[in-house]
């Protein structure tokens, strides 16, 4: 059973998010939070799975409480979705940069919602295609002048060559076919990588491989 809390101001929303949410047999509502301070509080406090987090809530907004969930050690297992009607680029890149695994708008379709809940419950990141574009664009707008980190010199070649083709929005299906490679051993050169440059999924493996100027996207000057 994946335990599910919604974090959201606005009661008709959460009451809708419940309802889809519960009519699922392996996902469960576990709590309910209006302002962000109660968000941090009750995550910390019910562990959930997976927490649906609005950006826009009384005191502290969504972004703050997402860093503190994940920044709180007793919060290792907890991953957050944010989820807004609020599309924008620097907001997208904020949350991921923050811990968040995902980023989705209210208008999402149901069922994808779900999936959302299910892929990052599974330990996967999920962003949106649209949402992927906007945070790459903000990202690469941040990063026009950059020094590698040292980081990426402990990666082999290949974990740089997947890291490369995970920036590029490919998925590990995509990315062994690409390397001729079974998508396991893709999974594992993810989170290899992952581990040593300290992203925590695959959202901030995209991050940092722009940001660090391993991935260029076509800038004008």
């Amino acid at each position: 059973m994946i335990r599910v809390l919604l974090a959201d101001d606005q009661g008709l929303v959460r009451g809708g998010f419940r309802a889809l949410i519960d009519a699922e047999p392996d996902l469960t509502v576990v709590g309910e939070a209006a302002t962000g301070d109660d968000a941090v509080r009750l995550a910390l406090e019910l562990l959930p799975d997976v927490v649906l987090m609005d950006i826009r809530m009384p005191g502290t907004d969504g972004l703050t409480a997402t860093r503190r969930i994940v920044d709180d050690p007793r919060a290792a297992a907890v991953r957050v979705v944010v989820v807004t009607t609020f599309e924008l680029g620097e907001y997208v890149a904020e949350a991921i940069r923050g811990g968040a695994s995902g980023f989705l708008v209210k208008d999402t379709e149901p069922a994808d919602l779900l999936r959302a809940v299910r892929v990052v419950a599974a330990g996967d990141a999920l962003l949106s295609p649209t949402v992927t574009r906007r945070l790459l664009a903000t990202v690469a707008r941040a990063t026009r002048e950059v020094a590698e980190p040292a980081a990426l010199s402990d990666l082999t070649p290949r974990e740089r060559e997947v890291l490369v083709l995970v920036a590029e929005g490919l998925s590990n299906d995509e990315i062994g076919a690409r390397l001729f490679l079974s998508p396991l051993t893709v999974k594992t050169h993810v989170l290899r990588a992952g581990t040593k440059l300290g992203a925590r999924d695959r959202a901030q493996l995209v991050v940092v491989a722009y940001e660090s100027g391993l991935v260029r996207p076509g800038w004008s000057a």
